[in-house]
This record gives structure tokens, sequence and C-alpha cells, in this order.
């Protein structure tokens, strides 16, 4: 058994917060010590932990004995996980979004939107995606040489593709940011929808049930425009969508929504706001990328595994199994750690060094096989063009106060990146 202070710091919000050292910590000494064991956190049931990047690949491979849905699929405790099947007639999931469904119905939902993030459909984009990121440097270009980084640009850049492409109003961007940061920033006491931190499980549920709900409110008013009037966006063919020859569910349309209004821009501002911040502390990476512009793709993958936006999911056994040698019985939880994962010393030579000419650079970001992030492409593509306009405009860029991580340990970025520049 994971002894108890370590058990304590990976399920810890505060702990990924920060600047992420101590749940860093935890994870360097378990791939060490213990790299596949189980953890049992006071008030949460017993879950294997995935530290290792060959042995998460292997669960994510095998999609038919390691189901998404059976459990929840993020580490929550137990009274929260109660409290939910309570109110969700014995489900363990608030949404029905695609990372909590396993076939059948995973491949099904997904193929509605998979052509839409195909690269050579994304391709058609990228005149329109760079003409918003040009607009978000000159806004930077403005501030006068001092900014937050993640708050003024980073947030807003991705915010802005992602709602432009699903078809909801500009207007109402800042309530999509709100209700996203409300959403994954839950734990944290600055973004949670109460200004504090949930002090219990039913204050905790209290404030996801609200985010939900308005989110939920938000997009049936879409839905009923869509359906009346539809348009070329993604909200028409969530809408409009049909799966087994049946329009979609109401919580599933809704789920849909909501993690592409979501998930859609939260994780590729993190690790656009983590990019700069690593170059901001690391002067001869900035030039270096900066003098050679055919460093950007790697300084985008670069970026994508250390920052790591998306901490864990988790997985639960549908049989007996074997993984690196341990008897998974069935019933099991297991936590997949894409963070540790992405620092295992094994695959990664100096894993704690930002280095944007990293090769091969195979991170576990975007998690493998069948649930592998359905907007990977256009993340990068995003990153890739900001990073194309902006550094021939930035000449200097240092930090000018202490980055912070957001409070969470499911999906985690920086809040707050505050640097000086000097750009033309």
């Amino acid at each position: 058994m994971i002894p108890q202070d370590i058990a304590a710091t990976i399920v810890d919000p505060t702990a990924f917060g920060g600047n992420g050292r101590r749940v860093d910590d935890a994870f360097t000494w378990l791939r060490r010590e213990m790299p596949l064991e189980v953890a049992q956190p006071e008030g949460f049931d017993p879950f294997w932990v995935v530290t290792r990047h060959a042995d998460i690949l292997e669960v994510e491979r095998q999609n038919e004995l390691f189901h998404n849905g059976d459990r929840a699929t993020i580490v929550v405790p137990i009274e929260l996980d109660q409290k939910v099947r309570m109110v969700m007639g014995g489900s363990p999931h608030l949404v029905r979004a695609l990372v909590q469904m396993d076939n059948p119905d995973h491949a099904a939902y997904r193929r509605l939107t998979y052509g839409a993030f195909l690269p050579q459909n994304l391709k058609r984009l990228e005149v329109r995606v760079r003409d918003i990121a040009r607009s978000f440097i000159d806004h930077m270009a403005s501030l006068g040489g001092s900014c937050d980084f993640a708050r003024d640009v980073a947030f807003l850049y991705p915010l802005h593709v992602i709602m432009e492409l699903l078809g909801v109003p500009e207007s109402d961007e800042p309530r999509m940011l709100k209700l996203t940061q409300e959403l994954f920033g839950s734990a944290d006491a600055e973004l949670s929808r109460t200004g504090s931190r949930p002090e219990d499980a039913a204050t905790a549920l209290a404030n996801l049930q609200g985010t939900v709900g308005e989110f939920m409110v938000y997009f049936n008013d879409i839905t009923e425009d869509r359906r009346a009037r539809p348009r070329e966006d993604l909200a028409s063919v969530i809408a409009n969508g049909q799966v087994f020859d049946a329009p979609l569910g109401v919580l599933e349309a809704m789920s849909y929504y909501i993690l592409v209004a979501s998930a859609g821009h939260d994780t590729t501002s993190s690790t656009t706001a983590g990019a700069l911040w690593a170059l901001a502390e690391n002067p001869e990476q900035f030039r270096r990328v900066k003098e050679n512009p055919a460093l950007i793709p790697g300084l985008v993958e670069e970026s994508i595994r250390w920052v790591t936006p998306v901490k864990h999911f988790m997985r639960t056994a549908t049989d007996d199994a074997e993984l690196a040698g341990r008897r998974i019985a069935k019933g099991d939880w297991l936590m997949l750690s894409y963070q540790s994962g992405n620092r295992d010393e094994g695959v990664f030579d100096a894993p704690f060094r930002f280095d944007a000419e990293r090769a091969p650079n195979k991170h576990v970001a975007f998690g493998y096989g069948a649930h592998i992030c359905l907007g990977q492409h256009l993340a990068r593509m995003e990153m890739r063009i900001l990073w194309e306009e902006l550094l021939p405009r930035l000449d200097f860029v240092a930090l000018d106060g202490e980055p912070v991580n957001m409070d969470s340990a499911f999906v985690c970025g920086p809040k707050r990146v505050p640097i000086r520049y000097r750009m033309h």
C-alpha cells in the first residue's frame, strides 16, 4: 500500500497548485519505489496508481478490459461519489460526454464531430485562426510591456477559436470562460462558483450542479435555435445529430456541448500559458525558438508534455487482468497519471528540463488509443500559429512576479503568469 502521505498528496488539489512541485516529488518517489501500487487516501475507495509511461499505454490500449464509464472517471471521495449517484439515479456521472462512455456508445458519439477535427478539415480554418491570433498579439503589444499572459492572452485566444467553431456569440465568451473555470477549478478558492474552497461533499456537489445546470440552460436554448435554423457550426451538428438512428438524449447532447465548450479551450490555454512561463524562465530556450521557427512544432509538443493539463483519468477493470506483473481484480479502479507518465525517467531524458528540441517526444498528454483527445490537432494548430505570429514580434520576455497553477487534481494549469516584455 502506498504510504498515506503520498496517497493524500496525489488527490490534494493544492499539491498541484502553486508551482506543482509537491505533487511532482510524490510521483517521482512512486515511479522509483512503487510504480504500480494501491493507494487509499482517507475518505477514498482504494485505487491503483499507474505512474509509468508504458503501463499507462498498456491500459489505454485495452478499452474493453479497462472501462471509462463503470465508475467515476476522475478520482472523487466516497461521499461525493455517493451523492452524485443519488441525484443521477445510480450513475456516477453528472454529465455523460465521450470521456464517460465506452463502446459502442463512445465510437458512435465520437463519430458525430470526428470529421470536424481532422487535420485536412482544420486546414481551411488556418487563415481565420491566424487572424484571431494576431488580434490577441496586437492586444498584448498594446498593454505597455507587462501583463498577466494567462489572463490577458492565453485564456482568451483558444476560447475565441472554439466558441466561433461551436457557434457561441462573442458576447457570451466571458460567461463560457467563467463557467469553465468554475467546472475545472471547483476546488480552487479563487475560481470556484462560491469564491471559496468547498469544505464538504454537499457543497462540492451543489457547486458542480450549479455550474453544469447553467451550462445546460444555455445550451438548451442553443439547441432549440439550431434545430429551427441550422448553421455551419458544431452546435448545429450536435443539435441535429443522430446516434443509433435517434436524436441525442438530452443529457448526452448537453454533455457534448459542455465538453467542447470547456475542454475545447481550457487545456490549450493552460499549455500556452505554461509554455510562456517556461520560456520566460529559460532565456536560452526562448532565444533558440525565436531564431529558428523550425523548432516551433517541437516547442508545442514539449509544452504539452511539460504542462500535461489533464492530470489523470480513472479506469475500471471489467475482468481480472495482469499489468506489469501485478494482478488487477475485476472491478478495481485505476488512476492513469499522465503527469507522472510524462516525467518518466525511463522514457524522457532529464524530464524536469524544458527542451523544445526534445526528440522523440512521445508524451501521453492527449491519452492514447480510442479515447485519444478529439481536439488534439486543433490544439496543436492553435499553438503553432500563436508562436509563429508572436515570436517574431517578441524581443524579450521575463517573469514579473510568481506564476501560479490553479488548485485541481484533474484539469490543471497556470492561472497567473505575470510577465514583462518588449515587442515591436
